[in-house]
């Protein structure tokens, strides 16, 4: 499983140097924050949890003008019909971005977590 979500980010202009789509990235971050625990919450469902708390943990590194990676961590809330734990740890996880300049939008692009199979009876 490997999952995507894009994001509207700001308008830069073709010229625009890294420090300036870093800015944006960070900037569309904070305002999708809820969007991104949607987003990342498809990983943790099955252990019945939800992301909440999004924030980057770390820089943002390209690996070519218009794609790369950086690190968010996030609180997980497991929610059960007879707790409601709040995890203290923060969980970490790192995701992959494409940038497209002309739809002013960025792809985020998870790991790639391999589905489970049939089990043998």
């Amino acid at each position: 499983m490997q999952e995507t979500w894009k994001f509207h980010i700001k308008k830069l202009g073709p010229e625009a140097s890294k420090k300036e789509w870093k800015s944006a990235i960070c900037q569309s971050l904070k305002e999708e924050q809820k969007e991104l625990g949607i987003f990342l919450s498809y990983f943790f469902r099955p252990d019945g949890a939800v992301v909440e708390e999004v924030e980057l943990a770390g820089n943002i590194h390209f690996e070519t003008p218009t794609s790369g990676n950086f690190k968010v961590k996030f609180r997980l809330i497991f929610y059960n019909a007879c707790l409601n734990i709040h995890e203290k740890e923060k969980d970490k996880l790192t995701l992959s971005f494409t940038v497209d300049p002309e739809k002013n939008q960025i792809t985020l692009i998870s790991p790639y977590v391999p589905e489970r199979g049939m089990d043998d009876i």
